[in-house]
């Protein structure tokens, strides 16, 4: 099934709360697989650098534009009939992206390269920064990419409408977040859904990666209020979806359109 134009009044999102298996690709890809068998959902989402973990070597597994990873999702998102997003590390004119890939069905995709790299790690001295903000839709819906460290950005973020409709309904967050900032994290993410009218996706990884760093998950499907629709338990892996109702956001955008009083500074 293609790309449809027309409003869906719902959108089923299914997360995984990824423990991910350190630098194995292969093995990766293949738990995903697992993860979500039987699963049906419009948009299936793993967290940032699922098929590798969040390591000091991202530059040197980074893959060509249409490599494995890539053939894989695109056949993955072909059986579920569904929009799959994860983000994995790309080569690609002398320079490596932490590349979120937006993969659908009929086996077209797009790309969103991370817009901050994370300058407290090795990241930001391996990675390029995308320059290059995205909305984009599926089954009728606005949907925002972001990864990780752009959740402390709130511009960049940002709604760019001034009226209705505003520019995204659901905001993805892939993220690597450890344990010891889930605070931050947990804030944000809701923070980013009352300020922006929109529901967000937060998908972090669980576990412990190859460094001894601890991941507790703390993945969350937000509402325009703020309020969690589920929350993802927290030190282990696990699947949580969600039903969005867009009669329910357009009414509350109508009811208060905090947007029209946005600042143009």
């Amino acid at each position: 099934m293609g790309r449809s134009m027309r409003m869906r009044s719902r959108l089923t999102v299914a997360c995984l709360q990824q423990d991910i298996l350190w630098e194995q690709p292969e093995a990766n890809r293949h738990l995903v697989e697992e993860a979500f068998a039987g699963v049906e959902a419009d948009i299936l989402i793993v967290p940032e650098t699922f098929s590798t973990g969040f390591s000091d070597t991202m530059a040197a597994q980074a893959e060509e534009p249409e490599g494995p990873t890539l053939q894989w999702a695109r056949t993955f998102a072909a059986r579920h009939d569904a929009l799959f997003v994860g983000t994995w590390t790309v080569k690609e004119n002398g320079l490596v992206y932490n590349r979120l890939h937006y993969v659908y069905p009929d086996g077209s995709y797009g790309t969103y390269d991370k817009g901050h790299t994370f300058r407290v790690s090795s990241e930001a001295s391996q990675i390029a920064r995308g320059r290059r903000r995205v909305v984009l839709e599926w089954r009728g819906w606005r949907i925002k990419p972001a990864v990780c460290y752009d959740l402390r950005f709130p511009i960049w973020l940002r709604q760019d409408a001034v009226d209705l409709p505003l520019d995204y309904d659901l905001l993805i967050v892939c993220a690597n977040w450890p344990a010891s900032r889930h605070e931050a994290w947990s804030t944000l993410l809701r923070a980013r859904a009352i300020e922006n009218l929109a529901y967000v996706a937060g998908v972090n990884r669980a576990g412990t990666d190859g460094t001894g760093i601890p991941y507790s998950g703390n993945s969350a499907i937000v509402d325009f209020k703020g309020h969690d629709i589920i929350a993802a338990q927290p030190d282990r892996q696990v699947l949580i979806t969600a039903v969005l109702d867009a009669e329910s956001l357009d009414c509350f955008r109508e009811r208060w359109p905090f947007y029209l009083d946005k600042d143009t500074l």
